[in-house]
């Protein structure tokens, strides 16, 4: 593994998953893997399961961590190749990345959508000018259109919890929030569940929040909610703004707040959030703390998700 950029830079989804496992149960079995080893954590927005799993799992591996928030401890940063810098921005990235890559043997990137710039948000050129000029492994902790360490850590903890013996049904759906919120978790969390091609998949949400049909892919798309839970076996909960519309808000229809109602006519579903989570907005009290929801399992995964990928990139890249 080169970087961990999407589900496109894993080979075998359920090799890695299992690696993950292997970590939950040894923390410690590689804990030389990364000796000498130096990794940036640079975050353009805030963070607090990302921030803190990939710093255990750096630990774990015998790696040393270093912290940058970039807009607030350091300067602002052009992305743009060609620019006339005389605006805010003090420093390229061409600039910048080189002596990055210099300092470290990986780079992990938190980075966050305009939503106003669907072109540029899509093309995600943050991340990519990051890879471009630095010269060395890059990992995203969540980019502009996707939070694949999340998606690893979903992957592992259905992996948990499933029958392999039949396909669970999975149901990502749509939530209300207070304000506009990026497609990332909800575009990764589908094209690893395309990818994985374990489940019957589908997602529901009101009309006007599809998503790009480059990470939806086949999934049927059910804007009935409940016709959508009907033997649902777990249950992806999670607010997006739109797509075509991009980073509107169309709707913040109370009724799709997921609670016990809804899952009544599931497979005695559990429901999933990647948290943060606005309790009674979009996912009620009475599920989030019931035998149901499984949200603190997947953060605690979040750990050895990141553990998992960092030894596949010291495995291929130093060793």
């Amino acid at each position: 593994m080169k970087q961990f950029i999407s589900v496109n830079d894993v080979q075998d989804i359920d090799a890695l998953v299992q690696k993950a496992i292997s970590y939950r149960a040894a923390p410690f079995k590689d804990k030389i893997l990364g000796e000498y080893k130096r990794v940036g954590l640079l975050f353009l927005n805030p963070s607090m399961r990302t921030r803190l799993s990939t710093n255990i799992a750096i630990s774990n591996l015998g790696m040393e961590a270093i912290l940058f928030n970039i807009h607030k401890e350091g300067w602002k940063l052009e992305f743009e190749d060609g620019a006339v810098m005389n605006g805010q921005t003090v420093e390229h990235i061409k600039d910048a990345a080189p002596v990055l890559g210099a300092y470290f043997d990986i780079l992990c990137i938190r980075t966050f959508p305009s939503l106003t710039n669907k072109q540029e948000d899509y093309e995600e050129v943050f991340i990519n000018q990051l890879i471009r000029y630095a010269a060395i492994p890059v990992i995203s902790l969540e980019s502009a259109t996707l939070h694949p360490l999340q998606s690893l850590a979903d992957i592992m903890t259905i992996t948990d919890l499933f029958d392999p013996m039949r396909k669970p049904k999975i149901v990502l759906t749509w939530a209300p929030h207070i304000k506009p919120i990026p497609q990332c978790v909800a575009n990764s969390f589908a094209q690893w569940v395309n990818a994985w091609g374990k489940a019957d998949f589908v997602i529901t949400h009101p009309e006007g929040y599809e998503l790009d049909e480059q990470f939806s892919g086949d999934a049927h798309i059910e804007y009935d909610q409940s016709k959508a839970l009907e033997n649902a076996d777990f249950v992806y909960v999670k607010n997006w703004s739109a797509y075509n519309d991009y980073g509107k808000v169309l709707t913040r229809d109370a009724d799709w707040m997921l609670t016990n109602k809804h899952l009544i006519n599931t497979n005695n579903a559990r429901v999933m959030h990647c948290l943060p989570v606005r309790r009674n907005v979009e996912l009620s009290d009475e599920v989030l703390d019931s035998a149901s929801s499984i949200v603190n399992l997947q953060a605690a995964n979040r750990v050895w998700a990141a553990q998992a990928v960092l030894a596949e990139i010291l495995i291929s890249q130093f060793n």
